[in-house]
């Protein structure tokens, strides 16, 4: 495998995304709407959600909305490698080298990140769908071209015999979460990307959700309802109370530069002072 440091895909990534929309390649006319919503990324989605009798026609309207004067970079989902689909979606992302990314779904391999690297030249987000997938997270993890992990949790309790909505579940969920957030940080990727929240009509949930994964330290999440963007955005948004704390925090550090103080009561060491640099950072 290439080493990270000769290649120039991860180097893209100093700003991550938050909200990461899909749109089905059958409907277009919704990229728009799409990034209309506030979505820091936009997928177009050529696998799952569009029918096998439908994907030449897909493939042709994402290739007229990339020629298309309005162009906006757009991700996209590509089908599984080794797929009959495979090919033909990577010979059309091929002629359009201003796409933003692939998506590749039911990743389990580090050769399959590689190629469609090298074949496309595009930063990879590399899905983690099934039991395979999940035990070759870190080898994949080496791979040219790959910016980050997300996965499908789904998929992964259908793949591992797990039941959909019990403690069970949650407890699988944050195993994955940790085993993508770990592997990322050491291997030098963008954090992880959560899975999607299918109940686009619970935004209580979503918060909840949202609070969840951003305190484990993950920088982002597939929404599949444009309504999701803005709950999801507001959720991350630090409270004023943490702001006002974090300003007090800095600014007192840059006062008398001492590496252990008080603030509110509170002992502040160097770990306080870099998260409250970052949260203001972050914030600008």
């Amino acid at each position: 495998m290439t080493s990270r440091t000769d290649d120039t895909a991860h180097t893209e990534n100093t700003h991550y995304a938050n909200t990461w929309l899909f749109v089905p390649a059958t409907r277009m006319d919704r990229v728009a709407k799409a990034f209309a919503s506030g979505a820091d990324a936009v997928i177009v989605d050529l696998e799952d959600t569009v029918a096998l009798e439908d994907k030449a026609s897909a493939r042709k309207a994402l290739q007229e909305y990339y020629a298309h004067a309005d162009y906006r970079p757009v991700w996209v989902r590509i089908s599984q490698a080794g797929s009959d689909e495979f090919a033909k979606d990577i010979k059309a992302c091929e002629q359009m080298p201003n796409l933003a990314g692939i998506i590749l779904p039911k990743a389990e391999q580090a050769t399959d990140i590689e190629s469609v690297h090298h074949l496309t030249r595009l930063s990879v987000i590399a899905l983690i769908e099934n039991a395979r997938g999940l035990y070759q997270v870190d080898t994949m993890a080496k791979a040219s071209g790959l910016r980050a992990f997300s996965y499908g949790f789904l998929d992964l309790c259908n793949d591992l015999n797990v039941q959909v909505g019990t403690p069970a579940a949650d407890i699988i969920a944050n195993q994955i979460r940790y085993q993508l957030i770990l592997s990322s940080k050491i291997h030098q990727l963008a954090p992880p990307i959560d899975t999607v929240y299918p109940d686009f009509q619970d935004a209580k949930g979503l918060v909840a959700r949202v609070q969840l994964w951003s305190q484990m330290g993950m920088a982002g999440m597939l929404c599949i309802h444009p309504k999701q963007v803005a709950v999801v955005q507001n959720a991350l948004m630090p409270t004023a109370a943490e702001m006002e704390f974090a300003r007090r925090v800095v600014t007192e550090y840059e006062r008398h530069g001492q590496a252990v103080f008080k603030v509110e009561g509170e002992m502040v060491d160097a770990p306080v002072i870099e998260r409250c640099q970052q949260l203001l950072k972050n914030s600008r």
